[in-house]
């Protein structure tokens, strides 16, 4: 954990029970993991015993963090796959490599810091969402999450289910994610509960 330069903490402590979650969900199948930061998700990707596991970090000095972590968790740092790329890009890339994936995980960061930027991240939103839903076989599952407090999640919803449109994919929900218990939200401020996330099966 770089708590001097890292986000928050260095570690994204509102995701743990999200990664549990993913942990469960990975046997036997080959996950993508998409703005990897430090490898939270990959690395219980690992634990629990996936197929295969790609990690797409732009920042290479984070994915140094990453391999430690791996370490820390008693797995090699080689058997995940790194991309040090930008997510957008690598996702169609591919794309245009007929390649696909049983789980995607995508965290990306804050897209919309303040409401008057919602417009533009829900555009970032879709695309990245349509991308990886191109890229999941039939009966594959999208782990989505938003961490923007000023996107609504009826909102989210509605940008994964557009975004499943134009990919002419067909799509359930089959749970909706949140953070951790240790970040409570105060009823006199709603918007405390900032972190959404859908893992939405594709049919």
């Amino acid at each position: 954990v770089d708590i001097r330069e890292g986000h928050k903490t260095g570690f994204y402590l509102d995701q743990r029970v999200n990664r549990s979650i993913i942990r469960r969900l990975a046997a036997n199948r080959d996950v993508l993991d998409c703005f990897s930061y430090t490898g939270g998700f990959a690395v219980n990707a690992v634990l629990g015993n996936a197929s295969t596991v790609t990690a797409v970090e732009i920042s290479e000095s984070t994915i140094e963090i990453a391999w430690a972590n791996c370490r820390l968790n008693q797995i090699e740092p080689e058997s995940i796959t790194w991309a040090n790329q930008d997510v957008f890009q690598f996702l169609r890339t591919e794309r245009d490599r007929g390649n696909q994936y049983d789980l995607i995980i995508l965290d990306p960061p804050k897209f919309a810091p303040t409401a008057s930027h919602v417009k533009k991240a829900a555009r970032g939103y879709k695309d990245i969402n349509l991308q990886a839903l191109k890229l999941l076989r039939p009966g594959g599952l999208l782990a989505t999450f938003s961490c923007s407090g000023g996107l609504k999640p009826d909102l989210f919803q509605k940008i994964v289910a557009d975004a499943a449109l134009d990919a002419n994919a067909n799509g359930k929900i089959i749970q909706w994610l949140h953070q951790s218990e240790d970040h409570p939200v105060a009823l006199s401020f709603p918007e405390g509960e900032y972190l959404k996330g859908l893992i939405v099966q594709k049919v």
